[in-house]
């Protein structure tokens, strides 16, 4: 099994869009570990996104990321890595394929709703940046 991190960003969590991509998420066959709604400071989103820093949207990610509240969700399952960058579709959500969460709930290549684990390590480096292994439910 992969774990990977899904992060509502504050633009979802602002349009009321929570439940909406918890239940395609649910419905797509992922494990939710862990979940909760929580703010990012900017020294934080900064260290998430670190791997970013040299990329010139890296200050405007930030300061988005440090807006408002955010869900960061553990989820499981085999080819979680891929299955939930399938889900979520294109960055850009004019780009993204129909029925994805991009092109259902983002407003915007930086307003894109969600964020998803670009590989099996990533996945669980993110996860662990946000959740403790006693935070998470291991609901085999």
């Amino acid at each position: 099994m992969e774990r990977t991190l899904c992060i509502l960003k504050p633009d979802a969590v602002r349009n009321n869009n929570i439940g909406n991509i918890v239940a395609m998420i649910e419905k797509a066959g992922f494990r939710i570990l862990g979940m909760k709604l929580t703010r990012l400071s900017a020294t934080q989103a900064g260290a998430f996104y670190a791997v970013h820093k040299e990329r010139p949207f890296y200050g405007e990610l930030v300061t988005f990321m440090s807006s408002g509240p955010v869900v960061p969700i553990a989820l499981e399952k085999a080819n979680a890595v891929a299955d939930w960058r399938t889900l979520i579709g294109a960055t850009d959500p004019a780009e993204a394929a129909d029925g994805t969460v991009r092109k259902l709930y983002a407003t915007s290549k930086g307003e894109n709703a969600v964020h998803g684990s670009d590989s099996v390590e990533n996945g669980r480096n993110e996860v662990a940046f946000f959740f403790s292994e006693a935070e998470l439910a291991d609901n085999a």
